[in-house]
C-alpha cells in the first residue's frame, strides 16, 4: 500500500522515506505474508549524522514470530534456525535482526521485531522498559502497511504513546514547561536510561533536528491535560501541574528506568545471537558517533563476548562532550 507517515517528510528526508518503504516491501515478500506494518525511525529520517554505513532504523510489527522467521530463512536473509529466533524472541522482546538483501547491496536495515500484542504492551502505560517507548515518541514514518487498518492501528498506539508521555516524565520535569521543554527533557531522561556509545551532547542534538515534531505532537497533549484539568496555564511560561508528582509516584519511576536500564543492557548478549555481523555494525556505529578510531585486537576479534569487554567500558567512560559531525 502506499506510503503512510505519522509525521510529513520533509524534501530532505523524501528519498530516505522512499528508499525504506522499497526495503520494507522486498522484507514483506520474502516474509510471506507475516508482516503487518513497518515503521521507520532514527538517524536516517532525522538527518541526524548519517553515512554510507548507517543501517535503516525499522520497526517491524509481524502477526506471528515463528510464521515470520520462516519466511526469513526460507528466503535467505537470516542464518539462525527459526525455531531460535523464535524462542529468543519471547525473552526480552523484541528481537533485533539486519536486513540485507542482496547481501547488502542494497542497503541495510537494523529491525526491531514486535508482535502485535508485545508492541501494544511496550507502548503502553505500563511498559516493562523504555526500549520502544524513547523512540516511539519521537519523529517516526509508518512506510509500509500491509492494509489501511494495520497502519490505523500502529497511528492509533503511537497517538496513545506520546498521550502518555506526562505520566512518566512529570518527576522529571522542571516547571513551569511547555511543549518544547517536554520534549528536550524527555531525550535527556530516554537517553540516560540506557548505555550508549554517543558523545554526552546526543540528545540536545537529536532534539534540535525534531524541534518542530514536539511542538506539534506534544502541544494538543498538554492544551488535553489543561482540559482534563491535570495542568494549569503558567502565564507566558507554559504549564505546571495542578498536583505536583507524590513522593511515590518519583520512586517508582526512578525503579522503573533503573529496571529498564538493566533489561536494555540484558538485550546486548541476546543481540549477538540473533543480529548477523553484529561487530562490523557496532564498530562502525562506535567510529561514527564518537569520532574515535576503532582497531580490534585479534583475540577480540576471535572471542568478543569475552575480550570485548573492557574496550566497551573504555569507550563508554570516553565519550566526547560534543557529537563528531565529520
Amino acid at each position: 500500500m502506499n506510503v503512510r507517515t505519522v509525521s510529513e517528510p520533509s524534501e530532505g528526508t523524501r528519498a530516505v522515506v522512499e528508499h525504506a518503504r522499497e526495503m520494507a516491501e522486498r522484507m514483506a515478500g520474502a516474509a510471506t505474508g507475516s508482516m503487518q506494518a513497518v515503521i521507520l525511525y532514527g538517524s536516517h529520517l532525522l538527518g541526524a549524522n548519517p553515512d554510507r554505513h548507517s543501517a535503516l532504523d525499522f520497526v517491524v510489527v509481524v502477526d506471528d514470530y515463528a510464521h515470520f522467521y520462516r519466511g526469513l530463512k526460507a528466503a535467505g536473509e537470516i542464518h539462525r534456525p527459526p525455531w531460535l529466533m523464535t524462542a529468543l524472541a519471547k525473552v526480552l522482546p523484541p528481537n533485533v535482526i539486519a536486513f540485507t538483501p542482496d547481501d547488502g547491496e542494497a542497503g541495510v536495515a537494523k529491525c526491531l521485531v514486535f508482535t502485535r500484542e508485545d508492541f501494544a504492551s511496550a507502548l503502553g502505560p505500563e511498559p516493562r522498559d523504555h526500549f520502544l517507548l524513547a523512540r516511539m515518541v519521537q519523529r517516526v514514518a509508518v512506510v509500509w502497511g500491509a492494509a489501511p487498518q494495520h497502519v490505523a492501528w500502529v497511528e492509533e498506539a503511537l497517538d496513545g504513546a506520546r498521550a502518555g508521555v506526562l505520566g512518566w516524565l512529570a518527576p522529571y520535569l522542571d516547571q513551569p514547561f511547555d511543549a518544547e521543554r517536554v520534549g528536550r527533557r524527555l531525550l535527556e531522561v530516554c537517553y540516560q536510561g540506557e548505555f550508549r556509545p554517543e558523545a554526552r551532547n546526543r540528545a540536545d542534538t537529536i532534539f534540535r533536528m525534531q524541534q518542530t515534531h514536539f511542538q506539534e505532537r506534544l502541544g494538543p497533549v498538554l492544551e488535553a491535560e489543561t482540559r482534563a484539568g491535570r495542568l494549569v496555564r503558567s502565564g507566558d511560561d507554559g504549564y505546571r501541574f495542578a498536583e505536583p508528582p507524590s513522593a511515590g509516584v518519583r520512586r517508582r519511576w526512578r525503579w522503573h528506568f533503573r529496571r529498564s536500564k538493566a533489561r536494555v543492557t540484558a538485550r546486548w548478549l541476546k543481540h549477538v545471537l540473533t543480529f548477523d555481523n553484529w561487530l562490523p555494525y557496532i564498530v562502525r556505529k562506535v567510529e561514527r558517533r564518537t569520532g574515535q578510531k576503532v582497531e580490534l585486537t585479534r583475540l577480540e576479534r576471535r572471542a568478543p563476548l569475552i575480550f570485548l569487554w573492557p574496550r566497551a567500558v573504555r569507550v563508554l567512560l570516553s565519550r566526547p562532550e560534543r557529537e563528531n559531525r565529520e
